[in-house]
């Protein structure tokens, strides 16, 4: 029994551990820390108040960026603890669920800082402001860059697997790193806002429109609750356990139930949960007029798709009407 259950965590281990993104994400946040700090410093010793703000707003996703190189590093650490049932994978949907939070919390601040200026304008440095903008795009294209990287290391990784097992499902949205996204979501809001900052600069020394500024601050906290909203989506899904709408239940369903010479059967109860990022387990129960069908047999059938990792199965024989 032992053995069956060390057999199972690492069938689907494999899907839990991201080494190049860990790496990845630990290198982001390093830069965006020193990044951070150096806007700060920069904006108390020449009482730079545009500098302060953009270097306290990257403190915001420095702590969210941080938070995803935890949920890494809790997942491996943790990988062989007997307690976490199906591993520990959901550690991180639990860390980009809480990063998602956060970052609909610096939309907020973002749209109330900006409506705060609109009311009370204020004179805007537009060369130091101008400067700080494109230090902090180009910090963002580069962690961008880095992220992306180990996105691609990982979506090549994920389908050779599946091609060295025979199948493709295209299914590849639903084996993504959601801990990954959180990160690089992170990264592009604060890239999409140093542009929109850039614009609105832009458009202030050049035709004088000092409303620009706030203006755009309200357009970046949109497309920023916008991504956080797709986040909170796609880890609440996986958190809730909110599987029964993939294509994988259908494909159940599909070799599971069938009508031979031997009998017919069908699935009377089925759950389906994922357990790693391309990997679900099954509970069913399967009722048959072939007499001789056993919960072996309907696995085997079952063993063609390969990101079931696990199903318990229940087997009632029914008499032909």
């Amino acid at each position: 029994m032992r053995q069956a259950l060390e057999s199972l965590r690492h069938s689907h281990q494999f899907d839990t551990r991201n080494p190049l993104a860990e790496r990845n994400t630990r290198w982001v946040l390093w830069i965006t820390l020193a990044c951070m700090v150096v806007e700060i410093a920069a904006g108390w010793w020449f009482n730079s108040m545009a500098l302060l703000a953009d270097g306290w707003h990257m403190s915001s996703h420095a702590l969210a960026i941080g938070l995803s190189a935890f949920a890494y590093t809790y997942a491996r650490r943790n990988a062989s603890d007997a307690r976490f049932a199906f591993g520990t994978w959901k550690v991180e949907i639990l860390g980009s669920f809480a990063s998602a939070l956060l970052l609909l919390v610096v939309a907020v601040l973002m749209v109330w800082g900006s409506v705060e200026r609109m009311l009370t304008p204020q004179p805007i440095h537009y060369q130091e402001a101008m400067a700080v903008a494109v230090l902090g795009l180009v910090v963002n294209l580069v962690c961008a860059f880095i992220l992306g990287q180990a996105q691609h290391g990982h979506d090549h990784h994920h389908h050779d697997h599946h091609q060295h097992h025979g199948h493709d499902h295209h299914h590849a949205h639903h084996g993504e790193d959601l801990n990954l996204r959180s990160a690089y979501v992170h990264v592009l809001a604060d890239a999409a806002t140093s542009v929109l900052a850039i614009a609105a600069l832009a458009g202030g020394m050049v035709w004088g429109w000092s409303w620009l500024d706030p203006a755009m601050g309200v357009v970046g906290a949109a497309l920023v609750a916008v991504w956080a909203k797709g986040l909170l989506v796609d880890t609440g899904r996986v958190l809730l356990d909110r599987e029964m709408d993939h294509p994988v239940v259908d494909e159940i369903r599909e070799v599971v139930e069938v009508s031979d010479a031997a009998g017919h059967t069908r699935i009377a109860d089925l759950h389906v949960w994922r357990v790693g990022k391309q990997a679900y387990s099954c509970a069913l129960s399967v009722v048959s007029t072939d007499t001789a069908l056993t919960p072996q047999q309907v696995r085997d059938r079952l063993a063609v798709h390969e990101e079931v990792v696990h199903a318990t199965i229940e087997v009632h024989h029914v008499p032909v009407r």
